[in-house]
């Protein structure tokens, strides 16, 4: 069998070959490539030398080089997104370390799509060296137990980051931290921000003082995930979002206090406001806007149109009174259009064709799950009546059928 290190992909000649000429010479150096990562080496060491043969750079310089071309041709940029990232590249005359690049990337499965997206979004990583720092990189991956997806998958979450030898090191901490690389790339999703973020001087001291707060691991890494800015900020800023969640009523070591500490985040000025808006809204005193922000601090993240809207529909139209909302302010929570609307229907309807005790709470029909909702709701009552899995369906789509409307 041909060794990979004699595979040669270099143009005869000192000219640049045409297109098509080099369009084939990808295609096998990636295939050489997805073959290498698919099998399974003898050790990381004589993985990495056969990763670095296939995708060697074939120094070729062209003086008629055109990068912006290169980006829209090869790499599959647009036109206005290749003029944007051919700024940064325009030191490059030749598209040897691209092309290895590209390979690579190839040999990794990362898709077409995803390439064009990864470059346009960190045009340098075409200037990464294989075999100076991506080899190693998915090699050091490899060795934390991440599959040749889950690499994959890094690249496109990680950008820039992944050109970076201090990814491995990093990825081992967040691994160990989070659990597991998916809860991990849930976290990543919202911003490469934990890669970028220096982890001895910002995110084990941030970790640390989120442990004295009485978070446990397991709790830090619930909160991160899809708040992962909370370990990436300064430990001041850090220190003064949760004195700012204990000011909204919610101390350390209550169920709630995760949540206060996201809300936290939109600043004191911010939340004071919202929370006055509460209580001029459903006219609660000061101790029961304390309860509802306490059980549910998350409203306060609710626009001001929503939280009227809601609070007209409840107060208004379903006649409940402020302060039984402020001991349930989960009911703020729930979409309107999707949950609060058609359950009140259905539930009226019920109780006007004497299918359902009158004095049956609206808010623990409210707090069901869909499923559990309809199997004690609406599929009981199937010869009853007939029609109202139908409407009920309908009312959830933001209709209100003839028989939902009530005189």
């Amino acid at each position: 069998m041909l060794s990979p290190s004699r595979i040669s992909l270099a143009p005869t000649g000192g000219s640049f070959p045409h297109p098509r000429r080099r369009a084939a010479m990808l295609r096998l150096q990636r295939c050489v490539l997805t073959q290498l990562l698919s099998s399974r080496s003898a050790s990381p060491v004589s993985h990495l030398r056969r990763l670095i043969s296939a995708a060697a750079p074939v120094v070729s310089p062209n003086p008629s080089f055109a990068v912006e071309n290169y980006l829209v041709d090869t790499c599959g940029l647009t036109g206005a997104q290749a003029l944007k990232a051919s700024a940064k590249l325009n030191h490059l005359r030749s598209p040897s370390n691209p092309d290895a690049v590209l390979a690579f990337l190839a040999g990794l499965g990362l898709s077409s799509a995803h390439v064009a997206a990864l470059v346009a979004k960190d045009p340098k990583f075409l200037c990464a060296g294989v075999e100076r720092t991506l080899a190693p990189v998915v090699v050091g991956l490899t060795g934390l137990g991440l599959s040749r997806p889950e690499i994959a998958r890094l690249v496109s979450l990680g950008g820039a980051q992944f050109r970076c030898r201090s990814i491995v090191s990093s990825l081992q901490y967040y691994l160990h931290l989070f659990g597991s690389a998916e809860k991990l790339f849930r976290a990543l999703k919202y911003g490469s921000c934990l890669l970028s973020s220096d982890l001895e001087l910002v995110i084990k001291p941030n970790v640390a003082f989120l442990e004295e707060c009485g978070l446990d691991p397991c709790d830090i890494a619930k909160l991160c995930t899809c708040a992962p800015w909370l370990l990436s900020t300064n430990l001041e800023r850090l220190q003064a979002m949760v004195a700012c969640a204990e000011g909204i009523g919610v101390p350390r070591g209550s169920g709630m206090f995760r949540q206060a500490l996201q809300v936290a985040f939109y600043g004191e000025e911010k939340i004071t406001a919202k929370v006055d808006h509460l209580k001029n809204m459903f006219r609660w005193s000061d101790a029961e806007v304390r309860i509802a922000v306490c059980k549910a601090p998350m409203v306060l993240t609710l626009s001001k149109d929503l939280l009227q809207r809601k609070s007209g529909f409840l107060v208004s139209e379903v006649g409940l009174e402020p302060a039984y909302v402020a001991h349930r302010l989960t009911l703020l929570t729930y979409s309107l259009e999707g949950r609060l609307r058609p359950r009140y229907y259905a539930v009226k309807f019920l109780k006007e064709n004497g299918l359902l005790d009158h004095g049956r709470d609206y808010y623990a029909a409210v707090v069901l799950r869909e499923k559990v909702f309809m199997e004690k709701f609406i599929c009981p009552h199937k010869k009853a009546a007939p029609q109202l899995a139908k409407d009920y369906a309908a009312a959830c789509r933001g209709e209100v059928p003839a028989r939902f409307r009530f005189t």
